[in-house]
């Protein structure tokens, strides 16, 4: 049995489909950051006969359009220990998500919630598991067939790890343009300090953790609507979660120019707030304290630069001044220095120059990204997970051969 350090959430009212499936829809209490126990009692909702090695925690958000290859790409693995938890954050499209979900019901376990963040429908997901893993995929990213083999094998070989990522191909208009460690540069050991100094840094999609350490963590802040997996990962390392990273890209992540990781002033605002709440939470030692100032600072420096090129688009020339001095008393960059100058001296030719600058950054970022895609086109295939379609009567019976079926109710009771 769960248990919260508030109210757990319960079952409402059902929603009924079509062809009289039933769709649990449960409220959540009003929780910031709910620290569980577990408790496993027998008859409880985490039965023991039901359990399995591995718990696929999908929030869904607007993901009518797109949950079917993400559940296709799942249903897809060489590894069949699983189950799908898939947890419906009170979207708008719901009726178009649950008719999608309709052709899913036996693979999958499905709940409702009001609104209340990816933070909350995640940690939904972890507090119905019955996995002793949980594995995160976000609505809109997809696995290759190999994925949830490759990190479960380094997690069983190495007893003591809590959580394992991986690598991912970045994909944008349907095109891989990147592989992520191609950018983001990884060092083992993947350590509290390591991830502060985002020399380490985790991409959920590609997660794989310990259900025990991450309840013992505290799970998700809720309060929290960016950079909450961040503030997770750091509190797993603090206290002593063992991690690593596979180097291989099992994982495609969709991105594009708009959602909540698009704006980079707020996202390192957002990262800034996650350090101050480390800092006044945690009992860090003098060392990592400083670190954490110097984090604060810097990444506080760069956002300021993000604002420079804003207000020279806006013309708001003494703003963009400001801001280019605040990032100059930081940063040690001839670059920003001679912005200063610039933006002090002939605000308006300096405008004209970045604006030139920036077009031709964006011709260079063109031609990268088509060496990238061609370099990177033997991935194009997989890229077109295969196409959901309603089974047949004979698909239903062999359907537990493909994964690990879910039988009974789709609440999961």
């Amino acid at each position: 049995m769960i248990e919260t350090s508030e109210r757990v959430p319960t079952a409402s009212p059902l929603a009924r489909l079509g062809n009289g499936q039933v769709f649990s829809e449960t409220g959540i209490g009003q929780r910031q950051n709910p620290i569980p126990t577990v408790r496993d009692d027998a008859g409880a909702s985490r039965n023991s006969s039901s359990r399995v090695s591995v718990s696929v925690v999908i929030p869904a958000y607007n993901a009518s359009g797109c949950i079917a290859a993400t559940l296709d790409s799942v249903l897809a693995q060489t590894f069949s220990d699983y189950e799908i938890v898939v947890v419906n954050d009170g979207s708008p499209d719901t009726e178009a998500l649950e008719q999608v979900l309709q052709r899913y019901l036996l693979h999958i376990r499905y709940f409702k919630q009001e609104n209340r963040g990816p933070s909350s429908s995640r940690n939904r997901g972890i507090v119905e598991a019955r996995g002793e893993y949980v594995a995160f995929l976000d609505a809109d990213d997809f696995w290759l067939p190999e994925h949830l083999a490759s990190q479960i094998a380094t997690l069983r070989s190495t007893p003591s790890l809590g959580l394992v990522y991986s690598n991912s191909l970045v994909v944008r208009d349907g095109k891989c343009i990147r592989r992520t460690f191609d950018r983001e540069r990884q060092e083992k050991p993947v350590t509290f300090e390591a991830l502060l100094g985002e020399r380490c840094t985790v991409s959920t999609s590609t997660t794989v953790a310990s259900r025990k350490e991450l309840l013992e963590a505290g799970l998700f802040d809720e309060g929290m609507t960016r950079c909450e997996d961040f503030d997770l990962w750091l509190r797993m390392a603090f206290r002593g979660t063992s991690m690593t990273y596979s180097p291989q890209a099992h994982v495609c992540r969709m991105v594009s120019h708009s959602g909540l990781s698009s704006n980079k002033y707020e996202m390192k605002r957002a990262l800034i707030d996650v350090y101050r709440k480390i800092d006044s939470s945690l009992p860090l030692s003098q060392t990592q304290k400083e670190l954490v100032r110097q984090r604060c600072e810097r990444t506080e420096a760069i956002a300021q630069l993000d604002l420079v090129k804003e207000f020279i688009h806006a013309g708001d020339y003494e703003k963009a001044l400001l801001s280019a001095s605040r990032a100059s008393s930081v940063l040690d960059s001839w670059r920003v220095r001679l912005a200063v100058v610039a933006l002090a001296k002939a605000p308006r030719w300096f405008g004209a120059y970045y604006r030139a600058h920036e077009q031709v950054l964006s011709m260079c970022n063109r031609i990268q990204a088509a060496w990238a895609e061609r370099k990177l086109r033997m991935f194009q295939p997989m890229l077109r997970p295969p196409v959901s379609r309603s089974p047949s009567s004979a698909d239903l019976q062999q359907s537990s051969s493909v994964s690990q079926t879910i039988r009974g109710p789709v609440n999961g009771h």
